[in-house]
């Protein structure tokens, strides 16, 4: 495992690098499409766990009016469409409001796949996680729980999944998910936006 981990800095090193220089000119329009759609900065960030419980500002580009609240997650909120803007919602159904965690990939604070960083106040969620050593390893910017459910799910699901990944962690699960991220993007699986919505799976995230 420890092997593995190595070469897989490298390689979230090298790829995101590649991936912000390929999408650089989609960036540019996002963060102009922002700007121009309602008030604040075109980036949102959030205090996050990452590995060794060490805290960072996970970056995403905003979706939000300035007013929403800052730490809580969305599938909590109580009517979320009051606080999602008109480009907010087309980013979060395509997910490219992700796109800058490029740039916590680059600098280390998180991988390609990994555990999805936990808020700083999600305290039994990283409680949980610390039982099955989840938070020795970088977060990701999706994961085996990402493709499982992502905001459908309870915490103890939620940290089954993050175990598992843990303790089958090698290149080829990696890309496993990576492949299985793409179709649920694809289709939109799996994104709850708020605490009043009703789903098959009610667990809350």
């Amino acid at each position: 495992m420890i092997s593995y981990i190595k070469v897989k800095r490298v390689l979230d090193f090298v790829l995101s690098l590649f991936l912000l220089i390929l999408t650089s000119p989609l960036l540019l329009i996002l963060a102009l499409l922002i700007k121009v759609d309602s008030n604040g900065p075109v980036l949102f960030k959030q205090k996050r766990v990452g590995k060794e419980k060490k805290e960072f500002n996970i970056l995403k580009f905003r979706t939000m009016y300035i007013d929403a609240p800052k730490d809580t997650p969305t599938d909590m909120l109580v009517n979320p469409e009051l606080y999602i803007t008109r480009v907010g919602r087309f980013l979060r159904k395509t997910s490219l409001d992700e796109l800058p965690q490029l740039v916590n990939i680059l600098r280390g604070e998180m991988s390609f796949v990994g555990p999805r960083p936990a808020l700083w106040n999600q305290f039994d969620l990283i409680n949980k996680r610390d039982q099955y050593n989840v938070n020795s390893i970088n977060p990701g910017l999706t994961g085996w729980a990402q493709i499982n459910g992502r905001d459908e799910i309870s915490i103890d699901l939620k940290v089954q999944y993050d175990s598992e990944y843990y303790n089958n962690l090698s290149l080829k699960f990696d890309l496993k998910i990576l492949l299985k991220t793409v179709l649920a993007v694809a289709k939109s699986e799996g994104i709850k936006e708020g605490a009043d919505k009703i789903y098959e799976n009610t667990h809350n995230w």
